[in-house]
C-alpha cells in the first residue's frame, strides 16, 4: 500500500482538479492490480470550501480520505499525515502539493524508481526535467535558496523544495520524532534527517508546471520565513548550539513576529 499525502490550505480553486486527476489515475492502477494506494488530504486551517469539495471526492473514489485540523502549516499537515499513514500497512509514504504542479503520472514515476533506495525526490533542476511556466524571478530565488541550503548543510540535493517526495516506511518511522519545523523549512529538516541517518535518497528528473495563485503568497515575506527557518535548523544541529541559544530564541521571535 502506498500513501500519498496532500496538504491543503484554502485550496477550493485548485483541489477539485487535483483530486479528480489523482483519484482517477490511482483508481485505474488499482483496478489493473498494479498498485494499491490511499490519497490522504490533510486540510489545515482552511476557511473556504476545501473540505466540502474533498468530501465529495471521498465518496467518488475509495482511495481518497481526509483529516482536518485548525492548525496551519504545510509541515504540520505532512507530519500529521505521516502519523496517520503509519497507523496502516503503508510500505511507501510520500507527499505532493495540492496545485497539480506535479501530475499523478509524474508522482507515479517516483513509485517506479524508488526500487532499492530509501527515498526518491523530484529534481526540477535536472537537465532531463520538463518545466513549464516558471518565471525568471522564481528561477533566481530558487537558485539562491538552494545555494544557501547546500552551503549551510552540505546537502547533495539540488532541489529541496519540490513538492513531490516519496519514502519507505522505515524512513518515516525513524525521522518523524525529529521533525520540528512545520513551516517553509520543513523539507530541509526532513532531508537533513535523512542524511543524518544515512538513508539513500535518489534524485530524479520530473515534469513540473508552475501554477498561478501559489500559496506562497507574499514572496518576500515567505523568503524571509524560509531563511529564518533554515538558520534555526542549522543552529539546532550545531555543536555550538548551547552557546548560541540566545540567537536561536531571537530567530524564533522574529519568525513568530512575521507569521502574525
Amino acid at each position: 500500500m502506498i500513501n500519498i499525502i496532500i496538504p491543503a490550505y484554502n485550496e477550493e480553486k485548485r483541489i477539485e482538479k487535483t483530486l479528480e486527476a489523482y483519484g482517477s489515475f490511482f483508481n485505474k492502477l488499482e483496478q489493473e492490480n498494479i498498485v494499491n494506494s490511499e490519497i490522504l488530504i490533510v486540510i489545515n486551517n482552511t476557511t473556504d470550501k476545501t473540505e466540502e469539495i474533498v468530501r465529495k471526492y471521498c465518496e467518488k473514489y475509495k482511495q481518497i480520505r481526509y483529516l482536518n485540523f485548525k492548525e496551519r502549516g504545510k509541515g504540520f499537515a505532512i507530519i500529521e499525515g505521516f502519523k496517520d499513514a503509519l497507523k496502516r500497512d503503508n510500505k511507501l509514504i510520500g507527499f505532493v502539493d495540492a496545485d497539480m504542479a506535479t501530475s499523478p503520472q509524474a508522482f507515479y514515476d517516483l513509485i517506479i524508481k524508488i526500487k532499492n533506495f530509501d527515498g526518491v525526490i523530484a529534481n526540477r533542476w535536472d537537465k532531463k526535467s520538463k518545466i513549464s511556466n516558471r518565471t525568471f524571478f522564481r528561477n533566481v530565488t530558487s537558485n539562491s535558496f538552494n545555494f544557501i541550503i547546500r552551503s549551510l548543510f552540505l546537502m547533495p540535493y539540488r532541489d529541496t523544495q519540490c513538492g513531490a517526495k516519496l519514502f519507505k516506511r522505515n524512513v518515516i518511522e525513524k525521522i518523524l520524532p525529529g521533525l520540528n519545523l512545520t513551516q517553509w523549512a520543513f523539507d530541509i529538516n526532513l532531508l537533513y534527517l535523512c542524511g543524518k541517518n544515512k538513508f539513500k535518497i535518489k534524485q530524479i528528473p520530473t515534469v513540473w508546471e508552475d501554477k498561478e495563485n501559489s500559496t506562497m503568497g507574499n514572496v518576500p515575506k515567505t523568503s524571509l520565513q524560509m531563511f529564518l527557518g533554515i538558520l534555526r535548523l542549522r543552529l539546532i544541529n550545531s555543536f555550538f548550539e548551547p552557546i548560541l541559544r540566545p540567537v536561536k530564541f531571537i530567530l524564533r521571535w522574529a519568525d513568530n513576529l512575521i507569521n502574525k
